[in-house]
């Protein structure tokens, strides 16, 4: 029995090979430096160069490159003189400066929603009674329609009995 391909069996072939092309791409870069790198260690050992002696002056400091920033500016300087816990206290009450105006702020914006909540509960309380008129009015309207179509209809029955014959 010959086995034929099957698209199934080609989509598989196709899977794999991407698969493995894909691990080896990712991989490769890797595998290479890093077996480079010991191919390189071995060679080094093997020439090993003597270790480099640098003569080289330390790195200037930013007070050396300029020594007198800032020193002329007195309100800087009396910054730079602070305490520690002075900065800290200073930073606290503008804190509390922050916090007190804000909490003010808060205050006046409740209050003045307060006060629009009030208008707009009289508003709704005006619209309520106005309804409640209007519907007492309609039921009133409709009790007076149904006595007179009662009224109408009881005329209209003694007119026939008098021989009127209608419209």
């Amino acid at each position: 029995m010959s086995r034929r391909s099957s698209p199934g069996t080609c989509l598989r072939l196709c899977l794999v090979k991407f698969a493995v092309v894909s691990a080896i791409a990712v991989c490769g870069p890797a595998l290479y430096w890093r077996f480079n790198k010991t191919t390189l260690k071995l060679t080094d050992s093997k020439s090993s160069c003597p270790p480099c002696n640098c003569d080289c002056p330390p790195p200037l400091s930013l007070l050396n490159v300029a020594p007198d920033c800032g020193s002329n500016d007195p309100d800087l300087k009396q910054e730079m003189e602070k305490q520690f816990v002075d900065i800290l206290m200073e930073e606290l009450k503008l804190q509390e400066a922050v916090a007190d105006e804000h909490s003010r702020h808060v205050n006046i914006t409740f209050g003045e929603a307060k006060r629009v909540a009030s208008q707009y509960q009289k508003e709704a309380e005006k619209c309520i009674s106005a309804t409640e008129t209007c519907e007492e009015a309609r039921e009133r309207a409709e009790a007076l329609l149904i006595r007179e179509r009662k009224v109408t209809t009881s005329w209209e029955q003694r007119a026939r009995q008098m021989g009127w014959e209608g419209e």
